[in-house]
Parts: structure tokens; sequence; C-alpha cells
């Protein structure tokens, strides 16, 4: 019965606060549980993607002189290679002669078992097929016919029905059971498809070791959400069917490695998940604790009440477990409310990580049952009058300088060149985490905080309150100073709920950015065309288009490595400073003006081939002629070149000595880059590639940008909103609202509402001011921290940190908005009468 008269005078007299502390644990329990629901949903949709990327799961590859005799698990379709000399067409009264290539047989409902291997582009797919590149260099249309030079017997002919694209070549023309190093560097251009009866009439009597036969497999795709158990599944799968072969066949797993990429992914996730939602909960938890710290003197002065009028240590115990389960479960329930309906908004499930309840809970006894268990005696009710304090162990020992000091070492290990935090062993089914890196941001978290309570207690305060004060200054700053301990409080844990907004929104514009950087590195431009007679002029006058800019591109060989080369007009060529090594972009670029013969080449090149800056290059084409040229520099990306090696250099130089292909990136004058090249593909027909940075963001994008990173910002930066209003406006208002008995006092002395204002304002001024400050400067700090050691997930590494100014802007209203609200409040109620005041508390 006692326990129910405690709890309903706390909800008469003190709903407020209770209502606050509540607050403080529904955001520690609000986010961790979005966060949870958003890695689970994350990792369910990075394991489905990677499924649907995948045309076809295995390629299990009979072995020379051996025959597959199990049974393939799934789906399967027998699918028959044939490597032969060339392809001969004969157009418009010239012959047209390709290298050599590759005819499959494919059985006749091989495009709807594995949709999403070829795609067809003109004609129809009844009869023999012609991949893209090869109807570009035969200039073959459906309705054409192309001869094919068969190894050992006469030449073929054959009438082509539609030309298609091969979207996974790659994995299409695999070398099945060969290492990654040894896998062909790029699928073959000339690649002709027959249906499966055509193939063995025309190729049946060829020598064998020009024929290979593979069963493509769909896999049950009832697999774990989780990529990584995934990825164990299908592994798993595969190896036992090679052990039922006996060597007969081997397996290549496509799925597999599509879900080994997926399980990167998914790790990054949650590191995610750990670097930027650790934070935020130990600031909702600090927040809920200042709110019940913040009546701590009242609530010690009611048991101190209690024990005198004979209440036992038992009774206060139970009344302060009361009042910590109605706080923390009010909590608790408030925070997968808001997790269910952020969940809901942004990802379409209100499913949420309920052991986030067990958080709220252990955070309610933390904040709440701790400190009324703390004193539960009239002696521990006796509040000392004056007298001299002294500092806290950890300010004299300048704990916060070793923290600090502690996370800049930490952070020039992890910020190395090569330092992964993601670890993929090769060859190994598991991955992960070097958490010694959160190490760096936790010092530097509570490094930072110790630092900015230290400053704001020995801020000098008449000088800091005097322009808000004015001839009441030292009034004021003696009144402040007997505060000084909840203020710094206050102060400082607003700076670190400024902080976290600063960082948090700095580090997901910055990713934004590099994704879309990533894409147009992958795509060229907004728009990439290659394999069309169309000239320059014929594609600027299509609508939408602002400029184009031509790009040779063909293969040469340095050594035996046969790599990428690109031919470029350096003065009209624009670089970002991170492509190039060296030199700004300019500079690099700059050199390649100067001389002609310039190469600039990949890091990998410059150290397997030992070279200095003018050493003779002289690559090889694939025909057998050589070209020199003159190493001038390393570049380490280049737009549509791959990651490892490439050269580049003058386009004029170039065309004159090694003729190639000419690819055009074309930037759009604010139309979609989708609606422009729907348009080109329109215009240019069915031979010609045309990609757009739109469809290429969604597939380079990694599995955590094209998921749902839109939604976990979204619940971030709401959520940094909403923590840094309640810790700049409630702590003071709350603090404002014990003080009542003080601004009362002073009523009844012949203070002025205007000086109390003075009181009020000072207070306000002096919380903000250190908040935006010292909040900003250690967001900055934070936000370099967090995209260094987190590294992985931008490619490239940006040039500079990407500021929403908007996001910031909207961040600074919220926050002024709090503090004016909190102190117009104590104002207005300052101004009651002095008596009523006192007779209500």
């Amino acid at each position: 019965m006692l326990i129910l008269i405690w709890l309903r005078g706390l909800l008469a007299r003190r709903a407020a606060r209770l209502a606050a502390a509540a607050a403080g644990i529904a955001l520690a329990v609000a986010l961790p549980a979005a966060l949870g629901a958003f890695l689970a949903t994350a990792k369910a949709t990075m394991t489905a993607r990677s499924v649907q990327r995948v045309p076809v799961d295995w390629q299990v590859e009979q072995q020379p002189g051996q025959t597959v005799s199990v049974p393939m698990p799934g789906t399967s379709r027998q699918v028959s290679f044939a490597r032969i000399d060339g392809f001969d067409s004969r157009q418009s009264g010239q012959t047209l002669t390709t290298g050599a290539g590759q005819v499959l047989g494919l059985p006749a409902d091989y495009a709807a078992t594995f949709p999403g291997e070829l795609r067809l582009l003109a004609g129809n797919a009844s009869g023999p097929l012609v991949a893209q590149q090869t109807a570009a260099n035969l200039h073959a249309q459906p309705g054409a016919s192309v001869s094919v030079r068969r190894p050992g017997l006469p030449d073929a002919m054959v009438t082509v029905t539609g030309v298609v694209e091969l979207p996974a070549a790659d994995s299409l023309f695999q070398r099945v059971g060969a290492p990654a190093g040894a896998q062909p560097q790029a699928p073959p251009d000339n690649v002709l498809l027959l249906p499966e009866a055509d193939w063995h009439r025309l190729f049946d009597g060829i020598p064998r070791d020009r024929v290979r036969t593979q069963y493509h497999v769909r896999v049950d795709h009832r697999l774990p959400p989780d990529p990584a158990a995934a990825y164990t599944a299908v592994t798993g799968q595969a190896r036992n069917l090679e052990e039922r072969m006996a060597g007969s066949g081997l397996v290549g797993d496509n799925l597999g490695a599509a879900l080994d990429a997926a399980r990167e992914d998914a790790l990054y996730a949650q590191v995610l998940f750990l670097f930027l939602g650790a934070p935020a909960v130990v600031l909702a938890a600090l927040l809920a604790g200042l709110v019940t710290r913040a009546g701590a003197p009242r609530r010690t002065a009611e048991q101190a009440l209690l024990r005198t009028r004979g209440a036992s240590r038992g009774t206060l115990v139970r009344l302060a477990l009361a009042e910590t389960v109605l706080v923390g479960v009010t909590g608790v329930l408030a925070g997968l409310g808001l997790a269910a309906l952020a969940g809901r908004a942004l990802f379409g499930s209100a499913n949420v990580s309920w052991w986030a309840a067990v958080l709220g809970l252990l955070v309610a006894a933390v904040t709440v049952l701790l400190p009324a268990l703390h004193a539960t005696t009239v002696a521990a009710a006796r509040r000392p009058v004056g007298g001299p304090r002294r500092s806290p162990a950890w300010m004299r020992y300048g704990l916060d300088l070793w923290l600090l000091a502690g996370a800049a070492v930490v952070f020039w290990i992890t910020s190395r060149n090569g330092y992964q935090l993601v670890l993929v062993p090769e060859g190994l089914p598991q991955l992960s985490v070097d958490y010694w890196a959160f190490a760096g941001p936790a010092l530097l978290w509570t490094g930072a905080g110790l630092l900015i309570w230290r400053l704001t207690r020995t801020l000098p305060i008449t000088w800091a309150v005097r322009p808000l004060a004015g001839g009441l200054a030292n009034t004021v700053s003696a009144m402040l100073t007997r505060q000084r301990a909840p203020l710094a409080r206050a102060a400082t844990l607003a700076a670190l709920a400024v902080a976290f907004a600063v960082s948090t929104s700095v580090f997901d514009t910055t990713y934004r950015q590099q994704a879309q950087v990533d894409a147009e590195l992958t795509n060229g431009a907004d728009v990439t065309v290659s394999q069309t007679t169309a000239t320059q002029g014929q594609l600027a006058a299509v609508p939408g288009v602002a400029g184009v800019e031509p790009l040779q591109h063909r293969f040469a060989y340095v050594g035996s490595d046969l790599q990428d080369l690109y031919g470029i007009r350096p003065a009209t060529t624009r670089l970002h400073d991170t492509y190039v090594s060296g030199g700004t972009a300019r500079e690099i670029l700059d050199r390649l003006t100067r001389q002609p013969d310039a190469l600039l080449v990949s890091q990998e090149t410059v150290n397997d081939f030992q070279l200095h800056l003018g050493d003779q290059v002289r690559l090889r084409t694939e025909d057998g002629r050589t070209v020199p040229f003159h190493y001038a520099g390393i570049i380490t990306e280049f737009p549509t070149a791959p990651r490892d090696s490439f050269l580049v250099a003058n386009a004029s130089y170039l065309a004159g000595r090694m003729p190639a292909d000419t690819t055009y990136l074309i930037t759009t004058d604010g139309t979609r880059p989708s609606k422009v090249a729907a348009e080109l593909r329109d215009r240019l027909g069915a031979t010609a590639k045309v990609t757009d940075v739109e469809t290429t963001r969604q597939v380079v994008g990694s599995s955590l940008t094209a998921v749902d990173l839109a939604g976990l910002t979204a619940i971030e930066l709401g959520y940094a909103l909403a923590l840094a209003a309640l810790a700049t406006g409630l702590l003071l208002a709350l603090g404002f609202a014990e003080r009542r008995r003080t601004y009362a006092l002073a009523r009844v002395l012949g203070a002025t509402p205007r000086q109390l204002g003075s009181f009020v304002w000072a207070e306000v001024g002096l919380v903000g001011v250190a908040a935006a400050v010292l909040g900003a400067l250690c967001g900055w700090a934070l936000s370099r921290m967090l995209v260094a050691v987190l590294s992985g997930v931008f490619d490239p590494p940006p040039d500079a940190l990407a500021v929403p100014w908007a996001y910031l802007a909207l961040l600074a209203v919220l926050g002024a908005a709090a503090l004016l609200t909190a102190g117009a409040a104590t104002v207005r109620a300052a101004r009651r009468p002095p008596l009523t005041v006192l007779r209500d508390l």
C-alpha cells in the first residue's frame, strides 16, 4: 500500500522529472533496437540480393577423360564449350575477321532456367546468337551469315537470329578450379551461342582438347539470412559435391563468391552498428543519469524525512525499486515503440531487437535505482555548506590528456597504409574484425568528454557572463560558481551530443559522396557509350547531353601482364587528387602534355617491374608490335579502369601507334542519366553499349550501400537531433526547476525579474557556447578518426570530408530553440509570487 501511495505521489508531484528520466531510457533503448532491426534486415537483404545477382550458382566442369555420373542438386543444365580459331563475316562488300573465340551449346530452356545470364538485344533467341562485342566486330545484325573457323574441320556457316549481352561473362568463362590470380583477365570478345543440337552437329568432331563440358546448377535458395552462415552452407554443399564426384568434376562456386563479398559487407554493417550506435547509447544513459541526479538533493531530503518518520532502509529500497520499475518499463516500452515505428517506416518491418529492453532496464537500474539507494540515512542528507572543494582525482592526474594521447597513438596505428579493420583471410570460411580499432574513437570520446568537463569547471565565469549579466556579473558569477558542477555536467553532455550529431552526419554524408564517386569511377561518367560508330558531334546533339569526352581503350602487355591501356586528352581531362600519387592530378596530367610518350602506370606495376621515373617502358600489342613509352607517374584510380593494374597515355600518341576503340564519356545537363541513356540506346541501336551511373551504382555498390544505409542514416541523424535538443534544453530546464527555491528567496530579498533573468540567461549562454564550440571541435576530430578507421567502406578514399551544412544548420536551430525555450520558461516561472512558489515546494 505504501508503494502505491508513493508512486501516486511521484506521478502527481514529480511527473515531469519521471517523464524526463523515462525519455532518457527510451532513447537508450530506441537506437540499439532500431539499429538491431537495421542489422538483421540488412543481413537478410544482403543474402537475398547476392543470391538474385548470380545467374548460375555453380558451374560444375567435367574433367578431361572423365564422366560425371553423380546427379546434380537442384536444377541443372548441360552446357558445351568449343574453342575455335575465329569468325568471318562478309558485310557491304568487305570481309571482316576476328581472332579466336568460344562457341557454346545451350539447351532450349537455358535462358528461362537461368534468367540474367543472357539478355536479348535484337532479333529472337530461336537460333544462333552472337554476343554484343562480336556483333560489333563483324558488323553482324540478325539475319547475317557468319563463318566459323573450326579447328581440324572445314569452316561452317551459321545464320544469326539475334544479338545478346552476356552480363555475367566473367563468371561464365571462368577457369573452374583455378586460383584467383590464374583466371582470365577478361572474357573473350568473340562468342557464338548455338542450340544444343546444332553445337553437337558442328563440333562433335573437333579435337577433344578444344572442348569442355559444364553442368550449370541452381541450388536450393532456402539459406540462412546471415550472409556468413549462408556462405558456410553453400560452400559446404559445393565441397560435398566435389567429394562425391571423386575427381571427375570441379565446382565453380559463383554463389559462394557472391556470399563471400556479402559477408564482408555484413561485418561492416556490424562495425557501423558499434561505431555509430554505442556512443549514442552511452549519451542517452548519461542523459537519464543526469536527469535523475538533478533531483538528487530533493530525493535525499525526502528519504531522510521518511527515515525520521520511522521508515526502515528496506522500505526505502522497495520504494526505490518501485520507482525504477515504473521509469524503466515506461522508458523501455516507449523506446521499443519508437524503434518499431522507425523500422516500419524505413525498413518495412516493425521487428525490433528485444535485447535492447534488457539494456533499458539495466540503464534504469544504474541511473535511477543506484542514486536512490545511495542516500537512505538522515546523516547522508546533510549537505556541507562552504569550505574548500577538492578537484576530482582524474582532473588532478590529467586523465583526460592521457586518454587523448592514447587516442592519437591508436589513430596513428589504425590509419596507416595497409591497415585492415575487417580481415578476410584467403581460403578461410571465417572473417574477423580487428576490434582494437574501436579503442581510438572510444579513447577520444572519453578524453574529449573529460576535457570539456575540465574546461567548463575551470572557465573564468565572471569574464564569460559579463556580456549577459552586465553590472550583476560578479553576483551572477558567484551563484554560477556554486553551481559549477551541474553546469559542467550539462555543458559536457550537450557538447558530446553535438559532437555525436556532427560526426555522424559528416560520416554519413562522406559515405554517400564516395559511393557516388565509386559509381562514376566504374561507369566513367554520367553516361558511357562504347562499341559505336557514332561521332562525338552526333552524341553531343542528343537531348540532355552537356559534354562528350572521347576516351581510347585497348589492351597491351607489360612484360607478360596484359593490362588495360587508356588514351586521354590531358588538357581536358579532370581527375581527383586522390587518383594519383606523387603530386596533384593537374601536375601529373601536365607531364603527359609536355611529354607525348609519357605513360602513367599503377603502383602495382611500378613494384612488379621495379620502375623509376623516366624509365622506358615497351608495351606490346596483342598482335606482337612494340611501342616505346616513358614512365612519368603513378595513377591509382581512373574512370572505367580495373582496380589493380592499368595504363594511361596521351590519346594523340596512342592513336598514331596503337589504334584503339573509342569510348565516349558523357556529362548530362541535369537530366537524369538513365533517361539520357535510354535516348542513346534508341538512337544507336542494339550493337552500341550504353551504361549510366544510376544503374552502375546499384550494381557496384556494396550490399550495405545499396540496401538501406539511407534508413540507417535517417535513424542516426534523427536520433542525434533529438539527443542534442534534450541534452541542451532538458537538463537546463531541470536544473532551473531545482533552483526555484533559490529564485523565490532572491525575490523575497528584493531581486527584480530582470535581475533573475540575468542568472538564467547567463547559464543558458554558457551552456550554449560550450556545446556549440567544444562540441563542433570534438565532432570534427571524431569525423576524421571515423573516416580513417572505417576506410574499408570508402572506395576510393575521400579528398576531404563532406560537410552537411543544411543538417548542421538544423541542429543549431533546434539546439538554440531548446535553450531559449528552457530559459524563457524559467524566466516566466520566476515572475510568480515567491510565497506561492515556496508554499508549493
